[in-house]
This record gives structure tokens, C-alpha cells and sequence, in this order.
């Protein structure tokens, strides 16, 4: 246990924080406090690298970046070890979490280190970091909320894209502001598979995707058209014998 709480303390970067608005995306200050320099450039790149780029402050932005504005709690996991409670809140554009010890306005924010043995446990479902590879053949990492576990594991993701605002061509239309747009995405990592591949909501695609003519005739018999995640996770029950 001592060696995972060390391994933790040091996977936390400590964020000064001069201003917070509910609705709007933190703002950190330039003089970032890190316990090690690698833990910057770990836990830091992606988020000052956006910073550059948004001008989170600006109250013009619609939508948010993260899944909830507000902190909540959730419990702290090392691999299978608990390791502590904490309050956190998901910012899906960064694929940061920011975590704090305390619910106080004033208490500090951590960001959580990127390490895929670290999970955070929310209402009994996990979410943790992995790799993934999206339809258009794309790898990546980001963060995932484990929806049914087995021999087939159903993953849940938060994708958020950011459009910069546009002023109208003429008088006719109007302005587009900057806006975040949030999208629920969904991923399958198969028994024994290497990767973790994003999959849709689509009967034929499923099958396609499966490879199980037992699944065909699991949806055609109980009358089943995948069209949201209830239907989703009903498929993965019974890929999993459940």
C-alpha cells in the first residue's frame, strides 16, 4: 500500500487555480508546482497545449468541455487496490481529469496522471485510460466508463469537439458563436483482442463486427433493433452468457 500511495502522490500535478466560473473550463495560472519534471510533461502537455489554442474564459463559448461542470466524489483504485475517495470531474475535450481531496470551492486541483493502472470508480462503474481505435482507423487514448465487464467489455466514451465561432457572410445570417459539442460513443474489446474498437449502433454492424451468427439470431428472435445503450448492453449480456 505505501508504494502505491507514493506512486499516486507522485502522479498528481498540483494546478494553481485563480479563477473558476461554473459553466466555464478552469483557468490555471503559468506558475504549475510539479512534484517531478516528467510528471509534466505526462500530466500537463495536452492541457497547455489547448490553453494555447482556447480562450476558455471567454462567456461567449456554448456547451462545455466537460461531462459535468461540477466536482463529484468517486474512489481512487491502483490496479485492484483502493486507495482513497476523492472528487473529480471529467473534462472530455482535454481527456483530463481533475480531482480534488475536498468538495471546498477553494481546495486545490490535481490532475490525475494518465497511467492505465489507475481507475477512478463512479456509482459502481470504472473509468480508467486506455487505448482505443475509432471507425476511421484512428488510434488514440482517452478515457472510458466500463459498461458491462466479461469476456466481452462494453466501454463507454465522452467525445467532444470544439468549432471556432464564425461571423455570417451578410446581413441574412446570423453569427455562429464558438461552441463544444458533446457526442456518446461506444467501444468493444473482445475476448483475447489486442485493441479496443469503437462499434455502432446497428444491427447489421454489430453482426459484422462480432462475427456470430448466434447473435444474428438472438436479435431477430427477441425482435431487437440496437438503436441506444439499453439495446447495446442487452447484446453484451448475451455475448457474455449473462
Amino acid at each position: 500500500m505505501k508504494k502505491i500511495i507514493a506512486f499516486l502522490v507522485c502522479s498528481l500535478l498540483f494546478l494553481g487555480v485563480y479563477s473558476q466560473t461554473s459553466g466555464q473550463v478552469a483557468t490555471y495560472t503559468t506558475g504549475v508546482q510539479a512534484l517531478t519534471d516528467g510528471l509534466v510533461l505526462n500530466a500537463m502537455g495536452s492541457i497547455s497545449d489547448k490553453l494555447d489554442k482556447l480562450d476558455y474564459t471567454d462567456n461567449s463559448i456554448e456547451g462545455s468541455p466537460y461531462m459535468s461542470n461540477s466536482f463529484a466524489p468517486g474512489q481512487l483504485y491502483y490496479g485492484d487496490e483502493a486507495v482513497g475517495n476523492i472528487y473529480y470531474r471529467h473534462n472530455a475535450y482535454n481527456e483530463e481529469i481533475e480531482i480534488k481531496q475536498t468538495n471546498s470551492e477553494v481546495a486545490s486541483i490535481l490532475g490525475l496522471s494518465k497511467d492505465k493502472n489507475i481507475r477512478l470508480v463512479v456509482d459502481g462503474k470504472s473509468m480508467s485510460f486506455k487505448t482505443i481505435v475509432d471507425n476511421n482507423g484512428n488510434t488514440k487514448n482517452a478515457y472510458l466508463t466500463l459498461l458491462v465487464d466479461g469476456n466481452y467489455k462494453l466501454y463507454k466514451h465522452l467525445e467532444v469537439t470544439f468549432k471556432e465561432a464564425k461571423r455570417a457572410e451578410n446581413s441574412f445570417v446570423k453569427d455562429s458563436p464558438a461552441k463544444f459539442t458533446q457526442f456518446t460513443e461506444y467501444f468493444l474489446e473482445k475476448p483475447d483482442a489486442k485493441r479496443i474498437d469503437q462499434i455502432d449502433l446497428n444491427n447489421k454492424k454489430l453482426v459484422e463486427c462480432i462475427g456470430s451468427n448466434e447473435l444474428k439470431t438472438f436479435l431477430k428472435e427477441n425482435k431487437i433493433k440496437v438503436k441506444n445503450e439499453n439495446d447495446l448492453t442487452k447484446v453484451i449480456h448475451f455475448l457474455n452468457g449473462q
